[in-house]
């Protein structure tokens, strides 16, 4: 049988290290499903690949919502496991399924039956169209699943539960890739579906991984429960998880109106110049795997043990967070200065998208060391429950981005080198803000009455 770990006892660095490694496999999982998901629809055309990636659009969406359930559910659920009050976990993690089954039906209800208009007006032809509705006829309602895998997932990572959660996943992208030709060319006695297979393999996987996921919790789990007395809304819990959480998903959708400001900026280099950002972002994503996964387990660490009012091994878990991330960044800011060409040759053979892509990669690793100091510092933010101070360190950034490079890319002596510049030097001052806001965030927050050591949340295990 299974219980909760106890992160507030034992080596920080080592729950940091057990966490993350086994994050990191899941990443490097899913980033593989990716790209054999995209190997399989490629060869069904280029409006299949279009149909495919007009999905892209609401998969962000939900990615961004998710991460707002995902982190809400971590911070408040570790919270209680660190103060020792089990039942106010339990409320907690019963609460924030229900919530995440509210979620998923409102974005069904909100999606599924515009997908028709949805795909019309963004399509570029009726063929593409016609593909990405019977794409997402499967592929919505698995988005729908998402909402309360993630919730399961994030009380498990929230009481240091982190092998089945990894195990399933990789069950269930190993499922896919499996299913996934299978059933978009009808191999054997099953259906030849087109992207429409893609979309039910999907669909399926997830669905398994739901499935298996809730059995684990049923016989395996004792810490965290269902318990069906606890599913009435209690509107004060979710609003407790939403606080936490709404910044966290506001913060990430600034990662993609970063992303369309550039996309638009570079436009008049040409296609050259897209595809070359567009392979240089992708290879640093891939880069950033191990240090988004430090990043993703320090927060329930910190969490559990600011929960349990352990202020010396809350400062502990971000100064071994950043540590480890720092090293890992400094590796990758050296190999992208020496190999960044070789990285962009592996996807293209262009020699302008080798050119614009390498130069990229060279300038924008610059901040790779302060690009680890943002990721680690905002999940002990998420950690200690307050996600505001990071989301206004993005806004501030994105403001100081995005107007400069608008105004650079208007002059007549305009380079690209110039927006990748102005990138590095935007990270480099929210790398600045997030330790000032931190440092004070610590002065406020880890000064605990000596009496207050597990003392519960009032009003956990009351209605609303």
């Amino acid at each position: 049988m299974s219980g909760m770990k106890d992160m507030t006892q034992g080596s920080v660095t080592r729950h940091l290290l057990h966490m993350a490694s086994f994050m990191a496999v899941s990443m490097v999982v899913q980033t593989l499903y990716l790209l054999a998901d995209l190997y399989w629809v490629g060869r069904l055309g280029k409006e299949a690949i279009a149909a495919v990636g007009l999905s892209g659009n609401l998969l962000m969406f939900v990615v961004a919502l998710t991460q707002m359930l995902g982190v809400g559910t971590t911070t408040v659920i570790s919270h209680a496991a660190g103060r020792k009050d089990q039942n106010g976990a339990e409320l907690a993690f019963n609460q924030s399924v229900i919530l995440s089954l509210f979620v998923a039906v409102i974005f069904g209800v909100c999606s599924f039956p515009f997908r028709t208009q949805y795909s019309q007006s963004l399509s570029a032809d009726a063929l593409t169209a016609n593909l990405a509705v019977s794409y997402l006829l499967w592929f919505i309602p698995s988005l729908m699943l998402q909402f309360p895998l993630v919730a399961l997932g994030s009380a498990l990572r929230a009481t240091g539960i982190i092998k089945p959660a990894v195990g399933l996943q990789v069950l269930s992208v190993i499922l896919n890739m499996v299913l996934a030709p299978v059933l978009i060319f009808g191999v054997g006695p099953f259906p030849k579906l087109g992207v429409a297979g893609a979309a039910l393999a999907t669909f399926l996987s997830i669905l398994v991984a739901n499935i298996l996921t809730v059995i684990y919790f049923e016989r395996s789990y004792r810490y965290l429960r269902f318990r069906p007395s606890l599913w009435q809304p209690r509107l004060k819990i979710w609003w407790s998880m939403l606080c936490i959480g709404i910044p966290a998903g506001a913060e990430f959708a600034m990662m993609a109106v970063y992303i369309v400001v550039v996309y638009a900026i570079i436009r008049g280099f040409g296609a050259a110049a897209q595809a070359g950002f567009g392979v240089g972002a992708r290879i640093m994503q891939a880069m950033f795997l191990p240090v988004i996964a430090v990043a993703f387990a320090v927060a329930p660490i910190v969490g559990q043990n600011f929960g349990g009012r352990r202020a010396d091994r809350v400062r502990q878990s971000f100064y071994s967070a950043l540590g480890i991330t720092c090293g890992l960044m400094v590796l990758l800011t050296i190999l992208s200065q020496l190999a960044a060409g070789i990285f962009i040759r592996g996807f293209s053979n262009d020699p302008s998208v080798i050119v614009f892509g390498s130069e990229y990669l060279q300038i924008i690793s610059l901040n790779f060391i302060a690009m680890g100091i943002v990721f680690t510092s905002s999940s002990v933010f998420q950690g200690i429950g307050n996600t505001w101070p990071p989301l206004i360190s993005s806004a501030t950034r994105l403001f100081l981005f995005a107007l400069p490079a608008v105004i650079l890319s208007r002059l007549p002596d305009f380079h690209i080198k110039q927006v990748w510049y102005l990138s590095v030097a935007s990270v480099l001052l929210q790398a600045g803000v997030n330790l000032l806001l931190l440092r004070r965030e610590f002065r406020r927050k880890l000064v605990f009455p000596a009496d207050d050591s597990i003392a519960p949340i009032t009003g956990s295990a009351s209605p609303a």
